[in-house]
């Protein structure tokens, strides 16, 4: 069983959390798309919800689906996010950022009452940092911002590469807010929320993609043989 069909399964099993009249938070990357995808045959089957996209990549996605969308400061409470992860662990603690969208992704996730997450089971870790964690930083002064991460880096116990996100192109990635990324290539978090509070305490760092005490649960697809067998972390 294929990546996709594993994301697909998972955003099938999110698909009847959605609601009538919902205020629905929608996330950002390759398993959010595929639960826009199923979102926008029931809303032309006539469900009524108004989305808050995390990116412009989502906006434009929802808008080809026909999703109705709002703005966060339209709605700034809303009923449910639901997002995807590029790490999870067994106490909800998230990496995200892999979309360059882990600030808006953050803003709208706190915003709900409750955050699902959904991914397949490769998502799933018992310790975070495999995947590089993402700092979103404002471009003035990002030398002197990045040695300062650096810093943080070890005096939260950590050790790896820090490096600036490029495309494909090799150019300087800059998310939609017009900030750079960082990726910081750590191997393992053996504390998040040490890192977490370090990296707060730097100026310049507009956000990173430590979602920690955010999700309410996870759901996770894996492969079976040709079936998809889907499991749930935490309580829908």
């Amino acid at each position: 069983m294929s990546a996709p069909d594993l994301k697909r399964a998972a955003a099938e099993r999110a698909i009847p959390l959605v609601e009538d009249g919902m205020r629905l938070g929608i996330g950002t990357g390759s398993t959010a798309a595929a639960f826009i995808a199923l979102l926008g045959e029931r809303v032309r089957a006539g469900l009524t919800v108004t989305g808050v996209p995390t990116s412009e990549a989502t906006r434009i996605a929802c808008e080809r689906e026909g999703i109705p969308l709002a703005t966060l400061e339209e709605l700034p409470e809303l009923d449910l996010t639901i997002d995807g992860a590029d790490e999870v662990d067994g106490n909800l603690r998230l990496i995200k950022g892999g979309g360059a969208a882990l600030l808006r992704e953050k803003i709208v996730a706190v915003a709900s009452r409750r955050m699902v997450v959904i991914a397949d089971a490769s998502k799933r870790v018992e310790t975070l940092g495999a995947f590089p964690l993402p700092v979103e930083v404002n471009l003035f002064g990002i030398g002197a911002t990045t040695r300062a991460v650096e810093a943080a880096v070890a005096a939260a116990g950590c050790t790896g590469e820090i490096v600036r996100r490029l495309d494909k192109a090799g150019q300087p990635v800059l998310t939609d807010g017009g900030h750079a990324l960082l990726d910081l290539r750590l191997g393992r978090i053996p504390d998040p929320e040490a890192l977490s509070a370090r990296l707060w305490a730097v100026p310049g760092v507009v956000e990173h993609g430590l979602f920690l005490g955010i999700a309410d649960a996870a759901i996770l697809a894996a492969a079976e043989g040709d079936q998809a067998v889907v499991s749930v972390l935490g309580r829908l």
